[in-house]
């Protein structure tokens, strides 16, 4: 085989390696992690938070009618000198807070 065609196959070859990833990165689903800092980032638009959690395996729920994959977590935010808890659920696909409230103490 000559030079040419070994340098054009490998191009190709990473080309659509390349390719791949990217159609793969648009399909794969949200890490907990990530959803986690997603939540804390949104909910810190209304104060500091103190401390933070969520569970690594998402939950199935119903929001309005419609099933949601998502992850549970929650925050602690210290308003006006007191602790209050807020539990929220991640969509798994988007990343959005599809669902928050506040836990009584």
């Amino acid at each position: 085989m000559s030079m040419k065609r070994v340098v054009l196959a490998a191009g190709l070859g990473v080309a659509i390696g390349y390719l791949a990833r990217q159609q793969m990165d648009n399909f794969q689903r949200i890490t907990p992690e990530k959803a986690l800092k997603q939540a804390k980032e949104t909910f810190k638009k209304q104060g500091p938070i103190s401390g933070s959690w969520i569970y690594m395996k998402p939950e199935e729920i119903e929001r309005n009618g419609l099933l949601y994959n998502a992850y549970r977590g929650g925050v602690t935010r210290n308003i006006d000198g007191e602790n209050k808890q807020y539990e929220f659920y991640v969509d798994v696909e988007t990343g959005a807070v599809i669902k928050s409230m506040e836990i009584a103490s």
